[in-house]
């Protein structure tokens, strides 16, 4: 027989005997820890077969160095014991009483006015008094007879010194329950093949089952924001196109890759420090291949090819300075430079992730955000080609209806901004940007005449609050985003 059973045999035999019974008598009789004995009444209480009432109970007890106060003095005293009546220099004085009598007992002695230093090329420490009465230790050695001592010396000794604490616990007057027998009959909690064969089921009474709804822990487990959802859902429509994922773990791009490549002019406003964040450190640093920047530099300066350029001085400086990438175009660039260097082929490529721009923080923007990009690459590209991928991009996306407007762009011609019909908002929206390569952006890469690229772009974070309902950006992204609403969003449902 266990010890658990053996206890439970003692207090329900006691209840039985004297119609009551307790856990500190139980816990003595089979001299085991007062806890052992409260987990069989829970127990013997789950099974209705006792009814159990809490009995607050408390105590003070010593701390270790209060027991040390005890057998050897408080540290006041011991730090007076070790004064001689002349009065001793302080560095001896240190040595001689020793951690805890050195520091807190010195204390507690000039506060006292037991002691004090006398100030000198030779500190010293003397008495005041010649002899003292530690009173500190004679309540210590009465809290440890179980002696009462008054409401201020108790607070000081726990509360402020820790020499001493209080204990709480709780003990239970057991009763007879509803259920009561001298022995708790354990119940099968599972119909076996045994009881079918033997028919040993038949009146058998089996344990209950707790069907309580919210009875079990919730599971620890990790939760997917509400961008993360919408960025899958757009990842997996690129690849039902045939798109391969672009490489964008670059979040500093050097000047050049985010804007010359792009022919865009270095005098353009976008290149100001109110539209894109410049890096302190580095400040400056460009990989691209020299041979590769004189072509920028010329199509910049003077055009080719039927272009007349921007007709300014280009800067390599400028463009080698360091920034925070202002758009995903910039990692497009560089896919589009590798695959004239490695010998044409068609491509299908897109890139979700995060840029950054030095805006007013407002309800609808931030200073970073998320960019969907696509790109496709071929021989003899034309505009219908772009409209009609559109239709099929925005298509997945659960919009059918589009339409489009010129626009303009330093590295697209021609350029199309697209709207489309939302059915969840019931009107019309702008739901991202469009165009043809410039010539002069493909040129210098080496990609061969007769090859066109087209592109369009969208921000993830719009649809995402469109989807979700939410109308103030900083509530979907940022540190204002409650955590709650990471917990519980809802599947992404394009």
């Amino acid at each position: 027989m266990s010890d658990a059973d053996a206890i439970e045999r003692d207090v329900l035999a006691a209840i039985a005997r004297d119609g009551i019974a307790d856990t500190a008598s139980a816990s003595a009789r089979h001299g085991v820890d007062h806890q052992a004995v409260v987990g069989v009444v829970k127990r013997l209480t789950a099974a209705n077969m006792v009814v159990a009432r809490a009995i607050e109970r408390s105590r003070t007890t010593l701390t270790a160095e209060g027991e040390r106060c005890v057998d050897e003095g408080s540290p006041e005293a011991r730090a007076f014991a070790c004064v001689p009546e002349e009065g001793i220099e302080l560095d001896a004085f240190r040595t001689r009483a020793g951690p805890g009598a050195a520091d807190v007992g010195f204390k507690q002695a000039m506060q006292r006015n037991w002691l004090a230093m006398v100030k000198g090329a030779t500190p010293r420490v003397e008495r005041r008094v010649e002899t003292i009465e530690d009173d500190v230790r004679e309540a210590l050695r009465a809290l440890r007879g179980g002696e009462t001592v008054d409401a201020k010396t108790l607070e000081t000794l726990t509360k402020k010194r820790k020499l001493a604490k209080e204990e709480r616990w709780k003990e239970y007057e057991l009763t007879k329950g509803a259920e009561f027998a001298l022995e708790r009959k354990v119940l099968p909690a599972d119909l076996t093949k045994e009881m079918m064969n033997e028919g040993s089921w038949r009146g058998q009474a089996f344990k209950a089952y707790n069907l309580v709804p919210g009875a079990g822990a919730q599971p620890a487990s990790g939760h997917v924001h509400p961008l993360l959802k919408v960025r899958q859902a757009f990842r997996e429509i690129f690849f039902s196109l045939g798109f391969s994922e672009m490489p964008t773990n670059n979040f500093v791009e050097s000047g050049f890759w985010n804007f010359d490549t792009l022919i865009q002019p270095q005098q353009h406003p976008a290149r100001d420090a109110h539209d894109t964040f410049f890096m302190k450190t580095p400040a400056t640093m460009n990989f691209a291949p020299e041979d590769y920047v004189e072509r920028v530099r010329k199509m910049h300066e003077t055009g080719g090819n039927g272009s007349i350029g921007h007709q300014y001085a280009w800067k390599r400086a400028e463009a080698d300075k360091n920034i925070l990438r202002t758009h995903t175009t910039a990692v497009s660039a560089r896919m589009l430079y590798d695959i004239a260097q490695t010998g044409f082929k068609p491509a299908r490529m897109f890139s979700i992730d995060r840029v950054f721009r030095n805006e007013a923080v407002d309800r609808t923007h931030l200073a970073e955000f998320h960019q969907v990009e696509g790109v496709i690459c071929d021989k003899d590209l034309t505009l219908g080609d772009l409209i009609g991928v559109l239709y099929q991009f925005f298509e997945r996306l659960g919009m059918t209806q589009l339409r489009f407007k010129p626009a303009f762009n330093p590295y697209t011609e021609p350029s199309m901004e697209i709207f489309a019909f939302h059915p969840m908002l019931d009107k019309w929206v702008e739901v991202g940007n469009s165009g043809m390569f410039r010539p002069e952006m493909l040129e210098p890469m080496g990609l061969p005449e007769d090859v066109n690229v087209i592109a369009w772009g969208l921000s993830l974070e719009r649809p995402t609050m469109i989807m979700y309902g939410i109308d103030n950006i900083r509530d979907l992204f940022g540190s204002k985003m409650q955590i709650t609403s990471v917990k519980n969003n809802p599947i992404c449902t394009i």
